[in-house]
C-alpha cells in the first residue's frame, strides 16, 4: 500500500492533482480544500494517499494532511458513503469545521455538504460521533494547542486557523469582520471559530 508520495507537483485541477516522482505522473483524487494548498506547480509535495481497488479500476485519493486522510477514512467507513461522497464532504468542509459539526450533532449543516441527504448526515452523526479524533474537536484544548506555536497577532490567528483545516481566503474573511483589538489570540481565535461554524 502507498503510504505517501513525494514528488514535484506536475497539474492541479479542483479534484485531482498530478504529482511526478521518478519520471511517473501519479494521478490523484484530492479535496477542493487540498487542491488549493497544492496551488504551485513545480514545488516539492508530500500526499498523503490511500489506494482504491475495485475489480475495473485502481485509482489513488490523497490529501495535503494527515489529519484530512484520517476524516476521508473514517468518512468511508460509514455505510452508504463512498470515495466520491467522501471526498465531497471535504471539498464542502475544511475538516476542523466538520469535526464540530460532527461533534455538534449538527444534520442541517453536514446536510450542506456534497452528496449527503438527511439519512446520510443522521449516519455519519450516529456512526462517527464518539469516533471523531480529540485532535481535531475544536475544543478549547485544541484551541490551545494550535496557539501554542504562535504569538498574539493576527497573523498568527490566521496560521492557528488554516492548522484546524479552514483555507486561507475562509480565515482572513471572518478575521476581517472581528475586532481584535485587545484580545488574546485564544480569545480571537474562538470568536473566529464561532463564526466559521454558523
Amino acid at each position: 500500500m502507498i503510504d505517501y508520495i513525494k514528488g514535484k507537483l506536475s497539474h492541479v485541477q479542483s479534484d485531482f492533482i498530478v504529482v511526478e516522482t521518478n519520471g511517473i505522473g501519479y494521478k490523484v483524487a484530492t479535496s477542493s480544500v487540498s487542491a488549493g494548498d497544492f496551488s504551485t506547480p513545480g514545488e516539492e509535495v508530500i500526499v498523503y494517499t490511500e489506494m482504491i481497488v475495485r475489480e475495473d479500476a485502481i485509482s489513488l485519493v490523497g490529501f495535503s494532511t494527515r489529519e484530512e486522510l484520517n476524516i476521508f477514512h473514517l468518512l468511508t467507513s460509514v455505510s452508504g458513503v463512498g470515495v466520491k461522497v467522501g471526498v465531497g464532504i471535504l471539498s464542502s468542509l475544511p475538516y476542523g469545521q466538520l469535526a464540530a459539526i460532527i461533534a455538534s450533532q449538527d444534520i442541517k449543516s453536514l446536510q450542506t455538504a456534497q452528496g449527503v441527504g438527511k439519512k446520510t448526515a443522521e449516519r455519519i452523526i450516529l456512526e462517527l460521533k464518539d469516533k471523531m479524533p480529540q485532535t481535531l474537536s475544536l475544543s478549547s484544548a485544541d484551541v490551545k494547542e494550535a496557539t501554542a506555536v504562535v504569538g498574539t497577532t493576527q497573523s498568527d490567528a490566521l496560521e492557528a486557523l488554516m492548522s484546524l483545516g479552514y483555507t486561507r481566503s475562509e480565515a482572513t474573511g471572518v478575521l476581517k469582520q472581528i475586532d481584535t483589538n485587545g484580545l488574546e489570540l485564544e480569545a480571537i481565535i474562538k470568536l473566529a471559530l464561532k463564526q466559521l461554524m454558523f
